[in-house]
């Protein structure tokens, strides 16, 4: 690692103005990316900022039908949770795919989200959910908070503070699965929500996105035959040594209908 200094905040406002000090400075969260990114040399942060004292973003609640979950709560929290494994099952269960122990007991929510990484899982929930960030500075809609491979919508230096997380009708997210990393190649939530039919499909594309074809053909009828021809096109999927683009399509349509079954 190159050297860098180190701070551990108490408050949003000291990890803020330790950030803004900084000439090029980094949260760090549960540290599953941070971590071994400074190993391998391939960031070198003036300061590290450390968010693991800061009590405002911890926490989960139940909160007028729904779920609020602090930004630094681990994976494993969200998936043992017994508000969210009442209100929103699909949720719990995504967590509870993660990693493996070792990265669910140190990885967050809100550092998951604010890397974006475009096989990881949360983004599926946030946007199938029809979830709200609240961040430092202002509430985000989850279909405006990711917006490409590695990219959000935050500005520098603005801290995801928690997640709300309405609770669906009836939800379900399938994830084919890298089996080293566990990573998901391809992962789709399928949700009825107040507002309607979602699809949220997460590994596929180089950032989440939904399929209106099948979230206007389920709010007809809520079967697998319903979306069981509709195509999705490969021109703009991600392909590499795990699956080519064709491959991560077909996926798409496989791992949707087995959602709509676990919920049908």
């Amino acid at each position: 690692m190159y050297a860098f200094a180190y701070q551990r905040p108490n408050t949003l406002k000291e990890a803020e103005a330790a950030f803004n000090a900084g000439e090029d400075a980094s949260y760090l969260a549960g540290g599953q990316t941070l971590i071994p990114t400074l190993k391998q040399r391939l960031r070198q942060p003036s300061v590290v900022v450390d968010l693991g004292a800061i009590a405002a973003l911890k926490g989960i609640a139940a909160t007028n039908g729904g779920i609020s979950v602090g930004a630094a709560v681990c994976h494993a929290d969200v998936a043992a949770a017994p508000e969210i494994r009442k209100l929103i099952p699909a949720l719990a269960r995504l967590a509870s795919q993660i990693g493996d122990p070792q990265v669910r007991n140190r990885g967050t929510l809100g550092g998951s989200i604010a890397n974006n990484d475009p096989a990881s899982d949360y983004p599926a929930a946030l946007v199938g959910l029809g979830a709200t960030v609240h961040t430092s500075a202002r509430d985000l809609a989850a279909d405006e908070f990711f917006t490409g491979m590695f990219e959000t919508a935050l500005a520098s230096g603005e801290l995801v503070v928690k997640v709300s997380f309405p609770a669906p009708r009836r939800a379900a997210y399938v994830k084919f699965r890298n089996p080293a990393s566990r990573y998901a190649i391809v992962g789709v939530m399928v949700a009825e929500t107040a507002q309607g039919v979602r699809v949220a499909v997460t590994g596929a594309g180089p950032c989440v996105f939904r399929i209106p074809e099948m979230e206007a053909a389920l709010a007809k009828t809520f079967s697998i035959g319903a979306i069981q021809n509709i195509p999705i096109a490969s021109g703009e999927l991600n392909a590499d040594i795990h699956a080519t683009a064709e491959y991560r399509a077909h996926l798409v349509g496989v791992m949707a209908e087995r959602a709509v079954a676990m919920i049908a």
